[in-house]
């Protein structure tokens, strides 16, 4: 399945495209004559109309409420139901048990599902749903215990902030003989490998994952537990943890109730990273092609609705966002975000025109070089716990993260003139190296052992981890 995918609606491209698709129906298992079949069907009327797809409540959900709310399912045909689920677990097993028939899902959670990380099925990511729209919040009191220490410069505290000021703290915790406790919302969210990804540049461990460890806490000086997103704020507020890394509104919500301070967004931590997805189950895209593809059209033109005349549209998706059957938080606080701002502390509120880009920056193509980073984390911190050649990281990556349905549909409104031709990259689906991390770290995905093997906290090439701790060369 590796191909270069060309942008430009032309024969060439349309060919591509069906054959991508129908090469991922014989690994799928179908016969040639299936695959035929289903490939002349990609563009004809969705043989399941009706269809009910989950979430999380948060502000990324956007482009399903869009889609919703503006008509855009309606125009492909299709009567949609988006129900609100009570976590990732949830969601997750919803899609795979078939009650939910595709979701708003975390970036890691298909490839996971894929390798047979937590739970296995085969599962797809057609669509990438946003980049960035994160951010980690410490509670008051550790707020207090190192502002004083940050760099300032007029009257506040220069970004991006480093998780090296946690050092004294986390110190002060453990000569107390308590640990210093951090909530993320799943173990293989990309909020997680933030969390991580910041602590660790840092210079603090934030812990492995073992077979007999699920929790990820093995030789970690910083100990992170899952928490539902909406549930963050009550519970950074009980004292259960001391900070968490969430996605919208959670953040501002901390600042909202004031019992938190957001300290750094996932922009800054890594510029313009790739954030939800749009998942599938594998065989629901086999059995229903133009069902999925007429999803992913509806869906791109929320997308581009979002982003349009420069987030002109940004107030009326704060509204519409802030109904209690989507994300039901304040519109306040929503839009403290999602209009072109963020507000770290009272007083302190800072341009952030990038903190949610839905359509720009090609941010719906689902870029395999994105799965790539997030196998590389895994195999970093345990989860993926042997080596493998970089060969298996592509091939583990086009299983999971599929362009070829991404270009059936976006070539598609391309030609119908509803999103323009430049709108859709020409790539081999791999980003340019990039080392706007904030460790400086460059990243080239076509690279993935020689990346992790650049970090100075982390499991390395012939390593393992136990409870005993790390071992091997």
């Amino acid at each position: 399945m590796t191909q270069i995918f060309k942008g430009n609606l032309n024969r060439r491209t349309a060919m591509t495209t069906l054959a991508g698709f129908a090469a991922a129906l014989m690994l799928a298992g179908c016969s040639s004559d299936e695959t035929a079949v289903v490939a002349a069907n990609i563009d004809g009327p969705p043989e399941k109309p009706t269809l009910k797809l989950g979430f999380i409540k948060l502000t990324d959900m956007a482009p399903l409420a869009i889609a919703l709310e503006k008509g855009f399912f309606v125009e492909e045909g299709l009567n949609v139901t988006l129900e609100p689920q009570a976590n990732w677990k949830v969601l997750l097993d919803g899609v795979i048990g078939g009650t939910l028939d595709a979701a708003h899902m975390l970036a890691g959670q298909p490839i996971a599902a894929t390798i047979g990380y937590g739970t296995q099925a085969n599962l797809i990511a057609p669509l990438s749903l946003d980049l960035n729209g994160n951010a980690i919040t410490l509670s008051n009191r550790v707020w207090n215990m190192i502002k004083d220490a940050l760099p300032q410069a007029n009257g506040r505290p220069v970004h991006p902030i480093s998780a090296e000021y946690l050092r004294p703290v986390v110190e002060s915790f453990a000569a107390q003989g308590k640990p210093f406790n951090m909530g993320m919302v799943f173990p293989v969210s990309t909020h997680n490998y933030e969390l991580r990804y910041w602590l660790a540049a840092g210079g603090l461990n934030p812990g492995y994952y073992t077979p007999g460890d699920v929790a990820g806490t093995t030789g970690a000086e910083v100990t992170l537990s899952v928490t539902p997103p909406p549930q963050m704020p009550a519970t950074l507020e009980a004292g259960t943890i001391e900070g968490y890394c969430v996605g919208e509104p959670w953040n501002q919500q901390a600042v909202a109730m004031g019992i938190g301070v957001p300290v750094i967004t996932d922009n800054e931590i890594w510029h313009d990273n790739p954030e939800k997805v749009l998942g599938f189950r594998e065989d629901f895209a086999v059995r229903y092609p133009a069902t999925t593809v007429a999803i992913l059209r509806a869906v791109i033109k929320a997308q581009q609705w979002l982003d349009a005349d420069s987030g002109a549209n940004r107030q009326e998706a704060v509204e519409i966002l802030s109904r209690p059957n989507y994300v039901g938080a304040d519109a306040a606080v929503i839009a403290a975000s999602m209009t072109g701002q963020f507000t770290f502390e009272a007083g302190d509120t800072r341009p952030a025109e990038g903190f949610n880009i839905f359509f720009d920056k090609f941010a719906g193509y689902p870029y395999f070089s994105d799965a790539v980073w997030f196998l590389t984390q895994m195999r970093r911190w345990g989860q993926v716990a042997e080596d493998h050649a970089d060969a298996w990281y592509f091939e583990t990556a086009a299983n999971v993260y599929r362009p070829d349905l991404y270009l059936a549909a976006a070539n598609k409104l391309v030609e119908a003139g509803t999103i323009p031709a430049e709108a859709v990259p020409e790539t081999d689906g791999f980003r340019a190296p990039t080392s706007a991390f904030i460790d400086g770290m460059s990243y080239d995905g076509h690279k993935p052992n020689d990346y992790i093997a650049g970090f100075a906290i982390g499991l390395k090439g012939g390593q393992s981890v136990s409870a005993s701790g790390v071992s091997g060369a």
